[in-house]
């Protein structure tokens, strides 16, 4: 991707889909699966105990059966966003999960600065409407509240968008900068990646609302 494809906007055509059917019938049934190894997962505990708050209210984005917090995070209290109950259910670490498909509505459904962080796990790349759905993260999180979102190189290719298909990890991290950049009312973003020599790479990039 250009790093002046738009100055304004990503193009549309940027976030088609092999399969552009619907998000809701795709993830219909439960995949109680880790889409990260233990290398990747433990890495990303670190980056969550050392930049999310120890204590309030978590957005986890695009949740499932696992949220990754390290153990010592009894003073959050976890909501998950995403689109199987079932999955969500079964999330020791979720106190409440709300069911919402946010490429059919990217508006979420929790008023202005109800939470004190959110997170995104190895899902951002299936956003089909991201700088929409960054822009309302920064409505519903608290002033000075962290957004981050982590990714490796694995995903569901029928609905991982088409930048994504055509761009190299590194450019991920450009890419999902240009997310918090374009969408406002984010700090400048920070990124952080752990490639070990086997095994599944980590990358996270992180803003704070402004």
């Amino acid at each position: 991707m250009s790093d002046s494809a738009d100055e304004d906007q990503i193009p549309p055509r940027y976030f088609q889909r092999y399969d552009q059917g619907d998000d809701a019938l795709f993830y219909e049934l439960p995949r109680k699966v880790v889409h990260i190894d233990d290398g990747a997962i433990a890495a990303l505990g670190t980056v969550y105990a050392e930049l999310l708050p120890r204590a309030g209210i978590l957005l986890d984005l695009m949740s499932s059966w696992r949220t990754h917090l390290p153990s010592e995070s009894p003073g959050l209290d976890v909501v998950g966003l995403g689109l199987n109950a079932e999955e969500m259910s079964d999330n020791p670490q979720l106190s409440r999960h709300v069911v919402h498909d946010l490429n059919r509505e990217p508006r979420l459904p929790f008023p202005d600065s109800a939470f004190d962080g959110s997170i995104c796990a190895v899902s951002v790349q299936y956003m089909t409407r991201p700088v929409e759905v960054f822009s309302d993260v920064a409505r519903v999180l608290k002033p000075g509240a962290p957004f981050l979102i982590s990714f490796s190189n694995r995903c569901f290719p029928t609905k991982a968008v088409a930048v994504w298909h055509s761009t190299t990890d590194q450019q991920h991290i450009q890419l999902v900068g240009s997310y918090f950049q374009l969408s406002g009312q984010w700090g400048p973003p920070e990124a952080r990646h752990f490639t070990p020599p086997v095994g599944d790479p980590l990358y996270v990039v992180w803003s704070y609302r402004s």
